[in-house]
């Protein structure tokens, strides 16, 4: 199959295209870096990236930016940095890989464990995880042609402790092979509306 990964040079996305690439083509997609470049929040972007790589089988998103601080602090402004980047970037995604994917693709998107479980100063995160998770079972059941779209809900990962340890204390991290594997699930498997948990 062929498969994009969108944010293949982040911790994810490295473990995911190292996973996928296993069994299958892989064409990375990024704002910075990849085969295509392409910022997602904005659409028109997207929509001229998949110009560029044309009909494909799987479409992967582990790319998002969110904004953590204390609720007391949090201004609109930064929660409109998860929302849009992590929840409509991915959207946007969705919205135009309908028109890519060949009949009975997948797209696989990526919210988080803290849509179950909130952390002190993640109330932005909480948010846009939940919503992406609603997204994904809302949009199951209207996609046509066949088409999946599922999410995985990763913890910290064992790579990512140093930067966002201090956010997630108690919580037992995860390697990076193992979370790809929710991803592989969702890829080659045959379920769709579901949120596979990585943790």
């Amino acid at each position: 199959m062929k498969v994009v990964v969108i944010g293949a040079s982040g911790t994810v996305g490295k473990s995911v295209v190292e996973e996928l690439g296993k069994r299958h083509e892989i064409v990375t997609v990024g704002a910075g870096s990849g085969q295509y470049r392409a910022d997602f929040t904005d659409i028109a972007q997207v929509r001229a990236a998949f110009e560029q790589i044309g009909k494909v089988d799987a479409v992967v998103v582990a790319a998002g930016s969110l904004h953590f601080a204390p609720l007391a602090e949090f201004t609109p402004e930064q929660f409109y940095v998860g929302l849009n980047s992590k929840l409509m970037g991915q959207v946007n995604v969705a919205l135009v890989a309908r028109e890519y994917l060949n009949d009975g693709g997948s797209i696989t998107l990526t919210s988080g464990i803290v849509a179950e479980q909130p952390i002190r100063n993640g109330a932005s995160a909480t948010m846009v995880n939940a919503a992406v998770e609603g997204f994904v079972r809302a949009a199951a059941i209207e996609l046509p042609r066949g088409l999946r779209i599922n999410a995985v809900s990763p913890t910290v990962l064992e790579e990512s402790m140093d930067s966002y340890g201090p956010f997630f204390i108690g919580f037992e991290p995860v390697a990076g092979k193992r979370v790809a594997l929710s991803y592989v699930r969702s890829v080659d498997g045959a379920q769709t509306g579901q949120v596979y948990r990585a943790w």
